[in-house]
This record gives structure tokens, sequence and C-alpha cells, in this order.
């Protein structure tokens, strides 16, 4: 599967062209990311393996002579414009995360000319795969490529953290920006979230004859909300309790559990603390080629997030269950929780049978139909033309 379609280079190209009369200067494209293994870690200084998808935003883009910005969303139709005077954290719409890329940028002592950007998007919204981080993503490599900025891969994806942290509002680690920004084809990123130490770790599905199918349920999520807020309040209180300065520096977790009252918290840190020495064991056997032996780590991170950081839903419960039961490897929720996507592996093959059995189940059940595509390993943001 090529890293993104033509298709979308020609419409966003295009679509600029006949909005503004002009080429655009360039077209950049960031993707979505599926996490392989490691949720809830990022955040307690842990360790996490996304790779990025070949799905992305798509930004066609070119410099103006004045201090607006116009962003048009083939996405959903609509045409934004701002200025400087509209860069205050809280702004609201989907232009939020372009605005809050200006202004992380312009915060960080770079300084940024009007542009005028369009962009198309493949990746699912409110399924877990990170479609905001890649439209902070492309539209910071647009506006570091058009203004010559000197800022590294890392870099860029700390800018647009900071764009959804403090501009946005939404509490998240940098996972998500430093896939979308650092990954490579046919590789995971095994990522150290406290001292942002990466390393890209093989993950050539087909050569070992697998595939890994990633099932939107179709049940929307939000980060912006209080259940994760929650738990992540949850997690520095208990890091606090236990006098460590994130729950990453936890290596007995039986002594730690032990120290806390609360049995609810209890269960948080046993999640985090066994979810990091998961993505720990999955970075030594991808490292080993064994990509098969991955199976028995995603079921138990499944069984984790559903019993002790319990972030999963029964829509999300029922397509691991019956994805497994149709004979996947292995199957288990990705991204932040409570809906979003359900990652499997799978036979080379079997993407079509196992997605059918799935689609059945939901029909039994009375949910909505689900949809789904297989991932393949993608590389990063960058320059499409």
């Amino acid at each position: 599967m090529p890293w993104v379609s033509e298709d979308d280079v020609d419409l966003a190209a295009r679509a600029f062209s006949d909005q503004h009369g002009r080429d655009p200067a360039g077209v950049w494209g960031a993707p979505g990311r599926v996490n392989l293994i490691g949720e809830h870690t990022d955040y307690n200084d842990g360790y996490v393996m996304p790779f990025a998808l070949a799905q992305r935003v798509t930004v066609a883009a070119s410099s103006r002579n004045d201090d607006q910005w116009s962003v048009t969303s083939l996405t959903n139709g609509e045409i934004q414009l701002f200025t400087r005077d509209d860069l205050n954290p809280g702004l609201a719409g989907w232009h939020a995360y372009v605005a809050g890329v200006v202004w992380a940028l312009e915060a960080a002592g770079h300084t940024v000319s009007g542009a005028d950007l369009v962009l198309t998007s493949d990746v699912p919204v409110g399924a877990g795969l990170s479609s905001s981080a890649a439209l902070e993503c492309a539209t910071a490599i647009a506006l570091i490529e058009l203004n010559e900025l000197d800022i590294p891969p890392l870099e860029r994806a700390k800018l647009a953290r900071r764009c959804e942290n403090e501009f946005v509002g939404a509490p998240t680690g940098l996972m998500d920006q430093a896939a979308s920004t650092l990954c490579r084809s046919q590789h995971a990123l095994f990522f150290d979230c406290r001292t942002l130490e990466s390393r890209q770790v093989g993950l050539d599905l087909a050569a070992a004859g697998l595939e890994l199918m990633v099932l939107d349920t179709k049940t929307p999520h939000t980060h912006v909300d209080g259940e994760y807020a929650t738990r992540r309040a949850s997690c520095e209180d208990a890091s606090r309790l236990l006098g460590v300065a994130a729950l990453r520096d936890v290596t007995d977790v039986d002594a730690a559990l032990t120290k806390l009252p609360d049995p609810v918290m209890r269960r948080r840190v046993r999640h985090v603390v066994t979810e990091n020495a998961r993505v720990l064991q999955a970075a030594e056997i991808l490292q080993a080629g064994r990509i098969a032996d991955l199976a028995p780590l995603l079921d138990a991170s499944h069984a984790s997030m559903r019993d002790d950081f319990e972030i999963t839903v029964p829509s999300v419960d029922l397509a691991v269950e019956t994805a497994t039961r149709a004979g996947a490897l292995a199957a288990r929720m990705t991204g932040g929780g409570f809906g979003g996507c359900v990652i499997a592996l799978l036979r080379a093959g079997e993407s079509n049978r196992i997605f059918d059995e799935v689609a059945d189940a939901y029909a039994d059940a009375g949910l909505a139909a689900p949809a789904a595509f297989v991932g393949v390993p993608s590389a990063g943001a960058g320059r499409l033309r």
C-alpha cells in the first residue's frame, strides 16, 4: 500500500488552485497512528509502541502577505479564516488545531507568516487513530517548510503536542505526535516517554505472513472529557502516595499495591505497571523478528484495559471476543478508550472473513455496522509534492 494516495495529493492541490487562483507552494501530509501496545503509559513516563498508518491528513499550502490564515477542509466542506488576534487558547472549532500550531510556533519564538491551507483527510475521526495529531503535524510541517524554519522532527512533535495540550485543551501525552512525525515504513516506534528516546523496530507484517486489521467499532470517543482526565489524575495521585516521580518508576507492582488503600487506584496502577512491562517485552519480540509471538501480550493488554483501567465498552469487548473466537491470533482495543478501534493480529488473507463475523455479531446485538481496513506500517510526516 502506498504511503499516501496520489488522489489525495492531486485533490488537495487542485482544490487549492481552484480556490486561490494559483498553485500551492507544496503539499504535505502526516499520518494517523495505531498504538500496537502501551495504553495510558505515555503520561506516566512509560513506554509506548505505535506505528503510523497509510491514512493521513494532506495539506496543500502557500504563504500569503498578511497576518491571516485561511483553512479549507475538503472533508467537511468548511472554510475558516483567523488572524493573530484569534490565537487564544480555547478557540472553538476544528480549525483550533490549525490555529494552535501557529500559536505554538510563535510561542516558541518562531515567526510564522499568514498562509492559505487546503486540507483533506482519510483518517477516521473519533476512532482513536489520532486524527487530531495528524492534523496538527501536517499543519506543522507545512508551516515550518513554508517559513523555512529549522526545527528537528522531535521538536515538531513537541510543538504539535503543545497545541493540543495548551491551546485545544486535551491532556494527552507525546505519543500521537511522535508517531505521526517519527515513524518509518514497515516499522513500529518504540518510544520512551520520559527520555524521549526512540528506536525503530521491524514490523513487516506481510513478510511474516500476517496482517493487522484495524476495526472501527463506530463507538465515538473523545479525549477532552472527564474519564480520560480522571484516569490521569488517579495515576498522578498514586505516584505521590508511592513516593515516585511517575508510575514508570514502580518496579515491584505487588509491593506497590499493598501501599495503596483505594482498590480503584490499585487497579489503575496495576494496569500501567504491567502494560509498561508488556511494551518492553514486545520490543524484544519484534527485535528478534517474531511478530506472531506478540499475540499473548496483545490479549493481556486488552484484559488489563478492560478489568483494571476500565476503559473498554461493551461494543469494543464484543469485537475483541468475536475476532478471537473467529480465529484471530490476538485482539485488543487501541487508543484512549471508551470506544474507538480494535486491532486484530491475523494470518494473511483472513481479514474479510473475520470482519464479516464481527459485523454479524454487531448486527445480532443491534449495534451500528463497524468498518475495517488492514493497517500498514507507514512513514511519518513529510512533503508529498
